[in-house]
């Protein structure tokens, strides 16, 4: 009676090793093929459910036959019930051991880790061909500037020169290029970052700017900012339009004005400037807030000084890469077309463009770069 069971026990071992076999074979077999295709690792999730399908696939082809051939009350006996779970757990262990050999074989073996991406690298979403376990960026000792951003300081330059950077495998070279962008936007407080990178991940353009603070380049043309003594108009915040009052008993309205700042006592406004010789720095003034929404301007300036794209003016010559592209195909929006014809505001989108025209756009630095425009003279009225 002991040597049967202890048979049969040993016929069912020998069947789970069989299927433990074939679920890590499947596994390890997905493994490899999906690290040659997408040059990263395999999900563990679907790795096993592939091995546990091939043995889900065995197990019921077999029963489908023993019951069609003439049919086995062994099927249903819980020693078969047993048998089956057991053949389950063993094959998922498997699966996941295969899973992660496959892969540390691909990643060994150059044939699988230069995967497909000779066919993607004219593509953006290309991924990055990494040579270890991660990706190495060396940045670049020569550091240019971006062209409408003030320069970063020389210092800050040299700290970032040189730098190697690590990032993580299988990215594309876009995410990749937005990685160090805010890597270093993060790390060294730069305003914005110009990156070019190749499909090895070596940098073969990098440019800083920084972002530029203060009033100046957000006052519209006849008009000034002063700081006075004041106090501030109930519930006022930046942007709000009031009007400025003297002190004392024979209050009299000086003059109106945008508020941009308040501590304490001290605030910033922007008036006329033909209105600026009327305020005195030493008097204090009373503010009262008007029940209107700010000027369109502002709200232009604001947007402008906020938003990435600067503006840049390039002149189209005979035979250069822009003439005959139309307004349309360039990757930056063109605001004013100068031609032969006069200034053309908003031109269509399929207006072609010719020699002898000198286009206004606005758009990323890295995209006004990438078409040879320059600062325009726009950008710094």
């Amino acid at each position: 009676m002991v040597a049967p069971m202890i048979e049969a026990a040993l016929t069912a071992a020998v069947r789970i090793a069989g299927l433990a076999a074939l679920s890590g074979g499947v596994a390890f077999l997905a493994a490899l093929a999906y690290r040659w295709y997408g040059r990263t690792a395999i999900p563990d999730g679907p790795a096993v459910l592939l091995g546990l399908s091939s043995v889900a696939l065995w197990l019921n082809t077999t029963a489908t036959l023993i019951g069609a051939i003439g049919g086995n009350d062994a099927l249903v006996e819980p020693t078969t019930a047993l048998y089956t779970v057991g053949a389950f757990v063993v094959a998922g262990i498997a699966a996941d051991a295969g899973k992660r050999a496959g892969d540390r074989v691909a990643l060994d073996t150059a044939t699988f880790s230069a995967g497909v991406s000779g066919s993607l690298d004219a593509d953006v979403s290309a991924l990055v061909r990494a040579r270890g376990r991660t990706i190495r960026v060396t940045l670049p000792d020569e550091i240019d500037d971006v062209e409408g951003y003030d320069p970063v300081a020389p210092d800050r330059k040299d700290d970032i020169a040189g730098t190697t950077l690590h990032f993580p495998r299988g990215l594309t070279v876009g995410d990749l290029r937005e990685r160090i962008a805010a890597r270093l936007e993060d790390d060294y407080g730069v305003g914005y970052v110009d990156v070019e990178v190749s499909a090895d991940g070596e940098v073969e353009h990098l440019a800083l700017g920084r972002r530029q603070a203060g009033l100046g380049r957000t006052l519209p043309p006849g008009t000034v900012g002063v700081a006075l003594r004041a106090d501030p108009a109930f519930s006022a915040s930046p942007g709000d339009a009031v009007e400025v009052w003297s002190a004392g008993a024979d209050a009299e309205r000086v003059t109106t004005a945008e508020l941009r700042a308040a501590v304490d006592d001290i605030v910033t406004l922007v008036v006329d400037e033909r209105d600026a010789d009327a305020l005195d720095a030493a008097e204090h003034y009373r503010l009262v807030t008007l029940p209107r929404e700010p000027r369109a301007d502002r709200e232009l300036l604001a947007g402008i000084r906020e938003a990435d794209e600067v503006a840049g003016v390039v002149d189209v010559a005979a035979g250069d890469d822009l003439d005959g592209t139309t307004v349309g195909g360039l990757a930056a929006t063109v605001v004013a077309i100068d031609g032969p014809n006069g200034l053309e505001g908003t031109p269509r989108p399929g207006r072609a463009l010719a020699s002898g025209d000198r286009v206004y756009a606005l758009g990323r630095p890295e995209n006004l770069r990438r078409i040879g425009a320059r600062p325009s003279e726009i950008a710094s009225d």
